[in-house]
């Protein structure tokens, strides 16, 4: 798939810090309860740290206790994709990238039951974001 923003991993490498790589750029997870954006309740734009793309805002973000920032709908749909990740056998889950640069951003889940307008949760590596109050 082309993106809006394409870069070569060594570009990459360049304009992100190793464990920013690792997550933006190579799929991984950081360590739970590590980001700060987990219980920031701060009236912020959530913009993806590789490409600048505008992706969560904090009125739709809650704590759900999970270890890593929770927003229960993106700003718009065109601006995450969805990836079927079968990475953990017997447990299906979907990854969300950046829809502008193909940056991995965590996962969505939906079912688990809490009190938000949908039934979903973003749970999105705080390492990927950067966040500008509004």
């Amino acid at each position: 798939m082309g993106y809006d923003v394409e870069k070569t991993e060594d570009e990459w490498r360049v304009e992100l810090n190793p464990d920013e790589f690792q997550v933006l750029r190579k799929a991984a997870t950081e360590r739970p309860f590590s980001s700060p954006f987990e219980t920031d309740t701060t009236e912020a734009v959530y913009s993806c740290r590789a490409c600048g793309s505008e992706l969560f805002r904090s009125d739709t973000k809650f704590d759900a206790h999970c270890g890593w920032p929770a927003f229960y709908e993106p700003l718009a749909e065109d601006r995450v994709e969805y990836v079927e990740d079968p990475s953990i056998p017997g447990r299906p889950r979907t990854e969300v990238r950046c829809a502008r640069c193909g940056s991995h951003l965590g996962h969505v889940f939906e079912g688990e039951g809490f009190d938000t307008p949908t039934d979903q949760r973003f749970c999105i590596n705080g390492i990927a974001l950067s966040q500008e109050k509004v």
